[in-house]
């Protein structure tokens, strides 16, 4: 078992679920890492009591360690079932992958009597945090239980996702995209999100804390505006492409009909939707543009 991948475990042996955290799925998204120190740290303070078991995890080791999105290819990616199924370790991130589903067997969901993840990622424009769901499972409703934005059906449009992965494994879970990469809010939002994780899952009391983290109180905050979103466009890039997003986006900004978002190959890319934007492409790796969302009732 690689130990260097846990970032920490936490137990007080008492029956539960097991609750864990995936962090640095991208190399150069060091928020959630910083976020799960610091909850495990005041665990290891404070001694409160928790049902199960909680965990968390560093995922792409060689791309942290280099402050990269990835190595080879996204790790984000390579979670398919021809990739699995077939053992392919031919890059770094498949390897990396494997590496991860090993980690996991030494927590085997079948000994606890539920299973929860919460896999942690930043973005490259300015964000307000959100949470990310599949719509399998309890995902939607458990995700209803956090304060953040909801976005429904991104990994049903993109495949390889490790939530997609998970999900399809019978464990209730969502992707918490908690602000820009280097935004130290993001690591408040992160912390936040893990501590009301372990409230849900495994029934903390943060009056069993010193005191209730500030990050908790920040998080909480998101409620009051909290909305829920519909994927209803990807704007997909091939390698190849030369794409630059006009600059100033941020998540979930109104978008017109006619307007432009960015440039490909030397020609404009035209919005034909009055909707929102999600995710604008600001750093040189990945595949995917921009997105577009429309606001849903729950």
């Amino acid at each position: 078992m690689n130990t260097s991948r846990i970032i920490g475990y936490y137990s007080t042996d008492t029956e539960g679920p097991l609750l864990f955290v995936t962090a640095a799925v991208h190399g150069n998204e060091p928020s959630g890492v910083k976020a799960l120190r610091n909850v495990f740290r005041k665990l290891k303070e404070d001694q409160p009591s928790i049902k199960g078991t909680f965990m968390g995890l560093l995922c792409n080791t060689k791309a942290y360690n280099r402050n990269v999105r990835f190595i080879d290819e996204d790790l984000n990616r390579v979670w398919t079932d021809k990739n699995i199924t077939e053992v392919i370790t031919d890059s770094s991130e498949k390897r990396e992958m494997f590496h991860i589903i090993d980690a996991l067997k030494h927590y085997p969901k079948e000994t606890f009597n539920d299973c929860y993840f919460l896999d942690c990622h930043t973005t490259s424009s300015a964000s307000e945090p959100y949470s990310s769901v599949q719509v399998v499972n309890d995902n939607d409703e458990w995700a209803h239980n956090f304060p953040t934005h909801i976005i429904r059906g991104f990994s049903d449009i993109v495949s390889g996702t490790i939530d997609h992965y998970f999900s399809r494994n019978n464990i209730t879970g969502f992707v918490l995209e908690a602000g820009q990469h280097t935004d130290k809010d993001s690591v408040d939002y992160h912390e936040g999100t893990i501590w009301i994780a372990l409230q849900q899952a495994c029934g903390l009391d943060f009056d069993d804390l010193s005191e209730t983290p500030k990050a908790v109180t920040k998080t909480l905050q998101k409620k009051e505006n909290r909305k829920t979103f519909e994927i209803v466009h990807r704007h997909g890039l091939k390698n190849s492409d030369d794409f630059k997003m006009e600059p100033g986006y941020e998540n979930f900004q109104p978008i017109k009909k006619g307007e432009v978002l960015a440039t490909q190959n030397g020609e404009e890319v035209i919005s034909e939707w009055d909707a929102y934007i999600f995710m604008p492409l600001y750093q040189p790796q990945g595949n995917d543009g921009f997105f577009v969302v429309d606001e849903v009732s729950r």
